[in-house]
Formats: C-alpha cells, sequence, structure tokens
C-alpha cells in the first residue's frame, strides 16, 4: 500500500511546488494540514478529472481511487484564484466541470491540462489572463520584510488572500516541517528544540491535530498512506 510522489520546486513566484502521484493498492490515505490551496488533475480508468484543493487546518481521512494517478500545483502562499475568494476554500474544495483528457474548465475559460514539467506555462497564461492574482504584502511578510502598515491590517490581508491567519500557517508549516525530521530519524528531542516545541507533548499534541501520526509512527513508516512528500520535505 502506497501513495509514490514526485516532487519539485518551481521557479515561478506564483507556485510553491509541483508534484505527481500514483496510487498503488491505497483506498484511504491521511490527509496532511497544509497551508496553501491547489490545482489537482487525475485518471482513474481512463475518464480524467481536474479539482481545486484548499487548504487544511488539520489532518484527516480521505478516499484514494485505485489505480488513480494525479498531477498538481501548490500554490504560493497569497497566491489566489479571482473567481473564489480563498476564505471559501478553506477545509474544502471544488471538482472542476465538463473535464476531458486534455483540457478543463477555470474561471468561464477552457484550459489546456498540464503534465509535471509544463504547470508553469499553464500558471503564465492563467496569470496573464488575470484569473490569479497575487497580495505583494503578503510574499514581503513572507520573505520577512516589516511593511508600513499596522499588524492588524498585515493579519486582515493574510486572512484575505489565504483564508488562514499567520499564526495557523507558521504552526502546520512548523509541523510538517516536524514530521519529515521525524521521518528522516532525527530525535524526538532534537525536533522539540530545533523548531521551538516547548516540549514532547506539545511536539504531539501538533503532529496529532496537522498531521494525523505520532512521532513513533513517522519514524517507523507505519500508519497507511499519507498525503505529504515527506522525502521532498526533507530535502528542500
Amino acid at each position: 500500500m502506497a501513495l509514490r510522489f514526485e516532487t519539485r520546486a518551481s521557479d515561478s513566484p506564483w507556485v510553491e511546488a509541483v508534484w505527481s502521484c500514483t496510487s498503488e493498492h491505497v483506498a484511504e490515505m491521511t490527509s496532511v494540514a497544509a497551508v496553501s490551496w491547489g490545482l489537482v488533475f487525475w485518471e482513474r480508468e481512463g475518464r480524467a478529472h481536474a479539482g481545486i484543493s484548499g487548504p487544511e487546518t488539520r489532518s484527516g481521512t480521505a478516499p484514494v481511487p485505485e489505480g488513480s494517478t494525479f498531477v498538481g500545483i501548490e500554490f504560493a502562499v497569497g497566491t489566489s484564484l479571482r473567481a473564489v475568494p480563498p476564505p471559501a476554500l478553506v477545509d474544502g474544495g471544488i471538482e472542476l466541470p465538463d473535464t476531458t483528457g486534455r483540457t478543463f474548465v477555470l474561471d468561464g475559460v477552457r484550459w489546456e491540462s498540464p503534465a509535471p514539467d509544463d504547470a508553469e506555462a499553464l500558471v503564465g497564461r492563467l496569470v496573464r489572463a488575470g484569473a490569479l492574482v497575487r497580495d505583494p504584502l503578503v510574499a514581503d511578510v513572507r520573505r520577512g520584510h516589516r511593511p508600513a502598515v499596522s499588524g492588524r491590517t498585515v493579519e486582515r490581508r493574510f486572512r484575505a488572500a489565504t483564508g488562514l491567519t499567520q499564526g495557523a500557517i507558521r504552526q502546520i508549516e512548523r509541523a510538517r516541517r516536524a514530521s519529515a525530521l521525524l521521518a528522516a530519524g532525527v530525535p524526538v528531542a532534537d525536533v522539540v528544540s530545533g523548531l521551538a516545541y516547548f516540549d514532547e507533548p506539545h511536539l504531539a499534541r501538533a503532529l496529532r491535530r496537522y498531521v494525523g501520526r505520532t512521532a513513533r509512527q513517522l519514524r517507523e513508516g507505519t500508519g497507511g498512506a499519507i498525503a505529504l512528500d515527506l522525502d521532498q520535505l526533507t530535502t528542500s
């Protein structure tokens, strides 16, 4: 039973990562909290599908179509769809209509479905058409800059652009990083100190909430299929 991922970083400021995945004898997976939305394309039994996946605020379980192949574009935090307010996607998603083996419909326009190697070309077309928008303040804050506006304004802009608070984004990203370190064999105590958790119970609560795994399960690779490319997180 496995979900086999291939993930790469992107040189587009609009994209965080591009991934592909195949499912082998998997009926259900642990879904993992995520800070951004994405476009997902998959094929099952010769039929093509496309959808929008939203940010996730906690772990859960989700069905997996057996024998399916997936291609996904994970967008940078602060990037959003003109037609769908980011808060409307949190802990949810939308399956797109009228998808064929080669095209899908988004924002009232038919687009060519991407392969992993040409995802940025699709994103570029979406940007030029105005279907994708971005709040530059969010990008600046993510790079460590301090904007000349109040903290309340920054928080409001983050919520509008992502559907999440800055605190939620930090907690989710920290838990995902902790998961990758534990899966790579880093001792729990080192993860606690390195990622500034208060103590091991604090880490355990974060893993349970955001990743749906214990530290031991992550070290041993047990617990079933999980929607997280731990190798990519470790090497990024």
